[in-house]
């Protein structure tokens, strides 16, 4: 770094940071990344999550600095620093308890005999059964069971209302459960 920016303070690298100055971004790092580290440190174990708060921490930092420098608290800015990265750990530690939360995933399903059928999977009286419907049902069932949209979707795909892929989804399965019985 230059002679120049040793001799500065860190809220002056910070307002030098907020118009853009990337050495001065850079010495503001060099000089409070490690502290801020140890910080972070003595209240997470995990390096990962101490790294990833570090790295959040000074792109915030980047973005934010001329927010920071118009407000006139750069004389603050070791603190201002710490207050980004606390709450950085924070949102970490919450996301990471949300994830424990979350539920185990569900075991698999063994697939519909309509899914089977419009994968080309079951011959028989499934497949013909299928065959016979009339393409308008037989295009919703394929929409909706084999490719797995949702009836918004299918409507938007297939062009046509949503009350429309209701009836021929529901029609359809009739016609393939009469055929079937």
């Amino acid at each position: 770094m230059g002679r120049g920016l040793d001799a500065l303070d860190e809220a002056e690298l910070l307002r030098r940071t907020a118009r853009g100055d990337r050495r001065a971004f850079d010495e503001l790092y060099r000089r409070t990344a490690p502290w801020l580290t140890v910080r972070l440190r003595q209240r997470c174990a995990d390096e990962d999550v101490v790294a990833d708060v570090l790295q959040e921490t000074y792109l915030a930092v980047w973005r934010c600095a001329g927010s920071q420098a118009r407000a006139g608290l750069g004389g603050n800015a070791p603190g201002w620093l710490w207050t980004i990265a606390a709450n950085r750990l924070v949102d970490a530690f919450r996301r990471r308890a949300r994830a424990e939360r979350l539920p185990p995933p569900m075991p698999a399903v063994a697939p519909a005999a309509e899914e089977q059928a419009l994968a080309g999977d079951l011959d028989g009286d499934l497949g013909r059964a299928l065959l016979a419907l009339p393409p308008e049902l037989r295009d919703v069932l394929r929409a909706l069971v084999l490719d797995g949209l949702s009836v918004r979707e299918t409507s938007a795909l297939l062009g046509m209302p949503e009350g429309t892929v209701k009836t021929r989804a529901r029609r359809a399965r009739l016609a393939l459960r009469k055929a079937l019985s």
